[in-house]
Order: C-alpha cells, then structure tokens, then sequence
C-alpha cells in the first residue's frame, strides 16, 4: 500500500493537542450517522475520548493529505493512524493500518479501557 497522509482537525473542541503528540497512535471510525457528514471520520485516543476528526474538505485538510472522503472507502470500519507532524492548526498523520480488526487494539480505544 502507498503511504496515505490525512489531517486531524476540529482537536481544539475535545482534548486540544494533549493526545496529538508526535508519534502518538490513534484510532479512526467512520461515523456515517454524522449529521454534518456522512463520510466524517472520528480520531479516537488511547481510552475512547475523541481526539478530532479527519479533514474532508480542501479548506479543512493541509495540503497533499487526503481527505475523509478520499480514503472513506479504501479503509475499514475502525483503522490506525500515526502522528507525523503538528502545526497550530492541523495535525498530519500516516495510515498505518487500513482495518483494524484486532479486538486488542480497539480494546486499548474503548471508554471502558480507560
């Protein structure tokens, strides 16, 4: 698989950039019952607490990364990402599982983990 980069965004309304450090690993899950988007994308961190969400639109995402759309159906129900690199406004990360299944890793995800 090629290297796919995406954008966290929205991370100042939950946990700031606490969770967003570099080389954290964090979880996504396609939230297709959004109301704002039905390809919206959620960021989980260690714990089940949203993180942000993954850019869907070119105003949104830093340039060069994909946006939620782009990658909604190239990845699982739930994947894995890895931050790269931060700027006052968005969060750069790599895809580095495309489905995660694994029920250890969503367990390390879950609110009740925590």
């Amino acid at each position: 698989m090629p290297e796919i980069y995406i954008t966290v965004t929205g991370f100042n309304n939950y946990q700031g950039k606490v969770p967003l450090y570099i080389g954290a690993r964090l979880l996504c899950r396609k939230d297709p019952m959004n109301p704002y988007d039905t390809e919206a994308i959620s960021v989980i961190a260690p714990g089940g607490m949203t993180a942000g969400y993954v850019a869907n639109s070119n105003t949104s995402k830093a340039n060069g990364t994909a946006s939620a759309g782009r990658i909604y159906d190239g990845v699982g129900e739930f994947f894995l990402i890895e931050v790269r690199f931060s700027t006052n406004t968005k969060v750069i990360c790599r895809i580095i599982d495309f489905d995660v299944k694994d029920r250890s890793v969503l367990a390390r995800y879950s609110r009740s983990s925590g």
